[in-house]
This record gives structure tokens, C-alpha cells and sequence, in this order.
């Protein structure tokens, strides 16, 4: 996948996006609003694995980039059994980066992506109650919240709440940003 989003663009990660990983992804502020897979600190050796995984078949994470280097990650994990037409949407943005719509930007691309190239009905993210701006980019693409989780995350010894966001096919629309 190469897409441009105007001055970004989504496309596969390189062993060239290393050192542009490791410097964006090694920030407490990002590692806080996801899962504990996410390490920090971030090492090479993180972005190494990360990026070998990206490239295994079907590819399903993708850098999002500037004309200069990877700023961030978006992607999808496909489910399977009874849940096989549903994917878990995920996403991070380098800090200078934040608050300049290219998440919203990234995610309704990733969204067209997945439901033009696999046999998906839903899509869904879990949002940590704190992170109120990951919300907005869901809610800007058409999720919906179908649940709040009470005290369902620990983070850091910190439990709270998180949001349960998904969009289902039937419910496309075009992105509000």
C-alpha cells in the first residue's frame, strides 16, 4: 500500500525508517495510551522486530510518513473464528506531530484499505478513557462508541476506564476533519 495523503503518505515500513522509529515510537506519552506490546523505552531492536513483522503477509500495519521520514504507525489486526470479519484498528503519531488531523487522515484511508481488500464487516478500537484527542479521530471517521469499560486497563499501576469505538461497513461515510 502507497497512499498519499497530501503532504503524508501511508506506505510499508523499511529497515530506512529505523532510526525515525525509534526516535518518535521512545516517548512515555505514547507507550501511556497503548497496549503493554508496546514497549518503552523503544529500542532499535524494537523497531527492528516491528518493522520485520509489518512485512509478513497479509501486510496489514503501515508507516505514515512525510516526505522526509516515518512519523507514526496505523494498521489493523484481522480476527479470526467466530470474529473473522472484524479487525482492531490501532494507531500512534510522533508528539511534534499531534493535533494536525494526520490521524483522522491516516485512519480514514487505513479504513478504505481494509474493507476494499479483505472480507470485513467491523472495525473497532479501544480508546483509554485520557485520551480524549484518539476519540475525536475515531469519531471523525464514523465510529461509533458501543461501550464504555469500566476499569477495564491497567496501565502503570493506573486503572481506568476505556471506550469501545468500531464502524461497521454499512455506516461508511466520508471523513469530517
Amino acid at each position: 500500500m502507497d497512499t498519499d495523503l497530501g503532504v503524508w503518505k501511508l506506505r510499508n515500513w523499511a529497515d530506512d525508517d529505523i532510526p525515525a522509529l525509534v526516535k518518535y515510537a521512545n516517548n512515555v506519552k505514547i507507550s501511556m495510551n497503548l497496549d503493554d506490546i508496546f514497549p518503552h523505552p523503544y529500542t532499535e531492536s524494537d523497531a527492528k522486530q516491528w518493522i520485520k513483522l509489518s512485512g509478513t503477509s497479509p501486510v496489514t500495519n503501515f508507516a505514515i510518513a512525510s516526505q522526509v521520514e516515518a512519523i507514526g504507525d496505523i494498521g489493523f489486526t484481522l480476527q479470526s473464528g467466530i470474529y473473522k470479519r472484524s479487525a482492531a484498528i490501532g494507531y500512534w503519531i510522533g508528539e511534534p506531530y499531534w493535533g494536525k488531523g494526520i490521524a483522522t487522515l491516516a485512519l480514514g484511508a487505513i479504513i478504505q484499505y481494509a474493507f476494499a481488500n479483505f472480507d470485513l464487516i467491523r472495525l473497532y478500537a479501544t480508546v483509554f478513557e485520557s485520551n480524549r484527542a484518539s476519540a475525536r479521530v475515531l469519531e471523525k471517521n464514523g465510529f461509533k462508541l458501543e461501550a464504555r469499560l469500566i476499569k477495564s486497563v491497567t496501565k502503570k499501576g493506573h486503572t481506568m476506564d476505556a471506550f469501545l469505538y468500531a464502524l461497521v461497513r454499512d455506516d461508511l461515510h466520508p471523513v469530517v476533519c
